[in-house]
């Protein structure tokens, strides 16, 4: 944490305590006030772009407690028992409260009461109270307690639990029996090095893309290597959140890295296979843009589906009341979270396959293992949308429709055929983007190259689309519907790189849809960190999922192979640079809270 941060110690001074050095070592500088008239003048006093955190003198813990209570920098105002704090934004709050405490029975010179607990029940701004499970945090009020409580605190061992906490609390089986009994170790060494989350972060990732040089060697010596290296990637990237638990270093920026980097490594990945099998004589660069079309249409699920739930009223259903019976049967939950492929066992199966077979059966095993976890996972959540009694919210529809990534066209025909739109019914507008979706990509598919019959169906594409936004997404299913423009995309643009059967033209497309999968990763992520949706002028520049979509067709059909290759490339690179450039600006600078995943794992 910063060492810009003040703590003021009120209440009756305790002999021999050592909390004014547990506060230190927390990064706090200690100063002590006589009583809560007191503390109002050093509070006034701190500078206003501080973290100040009022504590009792006579409070009694585990160091780790006061760690999570007053240092964690994704909440404003946070409180533990005999202990409260407030970043810069709520230090206005702070004070009001301390003001209104200040005349309170028991904070004379002498004070009896306990200030801070008072101060953090008054507080008008939102207070975060961590669990601290065995964790001890009290303020005993007389000899016998203290020595009670201080038996209390060596009884458990506070470093133990710090890092058993450090590890994900929802994870895979991979991740949790094979990698998380050592990788806390690694993000404690890391920790008492002053390596931070990001820095692992980055080592991962430069890891994995040395993995991916080493499978484009297409030597199996290669192979093998990369498979080592890509498990040793995975290590380390569960040791930067590990890490960012046990020291508390959440950040804007390290949750931007971490969430985007891993689709970075993986999918980095995916194209040096590719690479490594064309040495080889085979082509497989279409099976490894399917892989990415599939694993990023899965995480499209998860998004929406979240999102369209994330604040549902009356959010209950038969099949959910089902899956939380199921899991608690213990052995089915590992089963049930090991066949929808999460990250660890994904990137464990290719690190394997990779090491002893071809790229060609390493993608085909991978698209068949995560089109069965595809389809389980949306068959799931389509009965759970249908069985429960949900009311969406409009933060809820308004999210649907930033996923959905509806630009000047889809959004004019929005507008043109709401009355459309209006008259059909209600649980079938969540399926009016599929037609024109399954049109558009049957005819990209069956279509020779250079025929205008995919431009007319991108026509129609961008028709159906724009009545499927043009109503708030409300709907049971209507969470469905940015995942079928996901598919409709890239798989139109797969079945144009593969129709057109030129050299490079489905390298060109991996380029394309990787750029733009990355803005559609973007997107999800400032949405979990409620810093809505990336700017209208960002979408508008880069011409929206059916912008792009009907551009690409119509490339297809006036272009000569090798041109298609040439403009394909040139629109990845474009797209590459203007959504790069925004989202680091928008990371580096904005204010969003950091956004750290807890669930389900990706």
């Amino acid at each position: 944490m910063s060492p810009l941060s003040t703590a003021i110690l009120t209440g009756q001074p305790v002999p021999g305590s050592s909390l004014e050095g547990d506060l230190r070592s927390l990064g706090f500088d200690v100063r002590v006030a006589a009583g809560a008239g007191d503390t109002e003048a050093l509070l006034a006093a701190v500078p206003a772009d501080q973290r100040v955190a009022v504590v009792d003198a006579r409070f009694v813990g585990h160091v780790h407690a006061l760690r999570l209570g007053l240092t964690d920098p994704r909440f404003d105002a946070a409180a533990i028992p005999g202990a409260v704090t407030a970043r810069p934004a709520a230090r206005q709050a702070l004070l009001r409260a301390v003001r209104a405490c200040a005349g309170a029975p028991g904070h004379g010179p002498v004070a009896v009461g306990v200030l801070p607990d008072q101060v953090a029940d008054v507080l008008d701004t939102a207070v975060h109270r961590p669990e601290l499970g065995e964790l001890v945090a009290a303020v005993p009020r007389d000899p016998q307690a203290r020595n009670e409580v201080r038996q209390s605190v060596a009884a458990v061992d506070d470093e133990a639990i710090r890092l058993r906490t450090a590890v994900k609390s929802r994870d895979g089986f991979f991740t949790t029996h094979c990698i998380s009994p050592y990788s806390r170790y690694i993000a404690r060494w890391c920790a008492r090095r002053g390596l931070t989350p990001n820095q692992v972060t980055t080592a991962s990732l430069l890891t994995a893309l040395v993995a991916a040089g080493c499978a484009a060697t297409g030597t199996r010596g290669g192979f093998v290597a990369a498979g080592l290296l890509l498990l040793f990637s995975f290590v380390l990237d569960c040791t930067d959140g590990q890490l960012a638990r046990y020291s508390l270093q959440y950040s804007t920026l390290g949750a931007w890295l971490d969430a985007t980097f891993d689709r970075a490594k993986e999918y980095a990945y995916y194209a040096g296979l590719a690479l490594g099998a064309a040495r080889g004589g085979d082509d497989v660069w279409a099976l490894a843009l399917g892989a990415m079309v599939l694993q990023t249409c899965r995480h499209v699920v998860d998004f929406s589906f979240n999102e369209a739930n994330h604040d549902a009223t009356a959010n209950t259903s038969p099949t959910a009341a089902l899956s939380d019976k199921l899991d608690s049967v213990g052995w089915t939950v590992w089963v049930r979270r090991m066949i929808v492929l999460p990250i660890g066992e994904r990137w464990a199966l290719i690190a394997v396959l990779t090491a002893l077979t071809t790229p060609r059966i390493t993608f085909c095993v991978l698209l068949i293992g995560c089109a069965f976890a595809a389809l389980y996972t949306t068959a799931g959540r389509v009965l759970r949308s249908l069985t429960r009694k949900a009311r969406r919210t409009d933060r809820a529809a308004r999210a649907l429709a930033d996923l959905a990534d509806s630009g000047p066209l889809a959004r004019g025909a929005a507008r043109l055929l709401k009355g459309v739109a209006a008259r059909l019914p209600g649980a079938s507008r969540a399926f009016l983007a599929l037609p024109g979706t399954a049109l558009l990509v049957a005819t990209a598919w069956a279509a020779p190259y250079g025929s205008w019959l995919p431009v007319l169906a991108a026509v129609v594409y961008v028709l159906t689309s724009g009545v499927a936004v043009a109503l708030p997404l409300k709907g049971a299913l209507d969470w469905l519907v940015p995942p079928v423009l996901r598919a409709g995309e890239y798989l139109t643009v797969l079945a144009l790189a593969v129709r057109a059967d030129a050299n490079g033209a489905l390298p060109a497309a991996f380029g394309l849809v990787a750029a733009v999968a990355y803005h559609h990763y973007d997107t999800v992520y400032r949405i979990r960190g409620d810093a809505g949706a990336p700017p209208h002028w960002l979408v508008r520049a880069i011409g929206g999922h059916e912008g792009r979509t009907l551009l690409v067709t119509v490339l297809a059909a006036l272009l000569a192979t090798t041109d298609f290759k040439v403009a394909l490339t040139a629109l990845a690179v474009a797209v590459a640079l203007v959504v790069l450039a925004e989202s680091i600006r928008f990371w580096v600078s904005s204010q969003a809270p950091a956004v750290h995943d807890e669930g389900e794992p990706a």
